[in-house]
């Protein structure tokens, strides 16, 4: 177990950088605090911008219950799918272990596993690759090209990234994105965008055609570094996949918060 206070820095960034993108995809979005439980949902294709996460520090077993069950029925009545997040550190020791049961119980099906984390790297050093090129996303033509590299490395349909990002003028102005390009090509991408004196990490991918090149740390650490110079912040944060959790360590980061990912049964 991890400090509490990891995850509670984990989880105060998802929901301040995900009412952000949520709102930009749609002005109608929910982005409800209740008690225990923070909605940020789009009700948009993609899955990602469709989001719950539990609030409560310590909840025990019955808590846990009862927020999974409102959880549950808050996704139910939306028309996109999207994602419950747990954050396993502010559930209590005793009902840590019961949380995918649980979760079965309220109509959830455990979708994946993440890890929280966080590093005082800033600033990076401006990175090199022997492959790449970057360009700053500020077309719409690159946001297409960003989303369709989350599309393909999510495993998700292009249209539906591209109801994500497409148009976007948050994410051509505000998010400090970047493809990393291969003779022209876009192959790799990362954004980071400031939030309450840091600075998160957001959607990078990577074509699965190219994986395993350091094409992900290499742009990832691009955005980060445009990121700290245009803003001067000294802490980053992000949320990584099982898949990026090896890379991130390399730039500074350090994981501090295991979370868990739930969808409706």
């Amino acid at each position: 177990m991890t400090s509490p206070a990891a995850s509670v820095e984990s989880m105060e960034q998802l929901a301040t950088v995900w009412r952000h993108m949520v709102l930009d995809r749609n002005g109608d979005a929910d982005v409800r605090d209740l008690p225990g439980i923070a909605v940020r949902w789009a009700d948009c294709r993609f899955a990602f911008w469709n989001c719950v996460t539990l609030t409560d520090v310590g909840a025990d077993a019955d808590l846990l219950e009862r927020r999974l069950a409102e959880a549950a029925d808050i996704m139910r009545a939306k028309k996109h799918p999207g994602f419950l997040w747990v954050f396993e550190d502010l559930v209590d020791a005793e009902a840590r272990a019961d949380v995918t049961a649980a979760a079965e119980r309220a109509g959830l099906s455990y979708a994946f596993p993440g890890t929280g984390m966080a590093g005082d790297m800033l600033p990076v050093p401006e990175p090199t690759h022997p492959d790449l090129t970057f360009v700053r996303v500020s077309t719409d033509e690159q946001l297409r090209a960003y989303a369709d590299l989350n599309s393909r490395a999510y495993g998700f349909p292009l249209e539906d990234g591209r109801d994500g990002l497409a148009g976007s003028t948050l994410w051509k102005r505000e998010v400090h994105a970047y493809l990393g390009l291969r003779d022209g090509v876009p192959v790799t991408c990362a954004g980071a965008v400031e939030a309450d004196g840091r600075l998160f990490v957001v959607l990078v991918a990577t074509d699965p055609e190219w994986e395993r090149r350091g094409y992900g740390e290499a742009v990832t650490r691009k955005a980060l570094h445009e990121g700290g110079r245009a803003t001067g912040l000294t802490r980053a944060t992000l949320h990584a996949t099982v898949a990026g959790a090896p890379v991130y360590p390399r730039i500074g980061f350090e994981p501090n918060s295991p979370l868990h990912f739930y969808g409706l049964r």
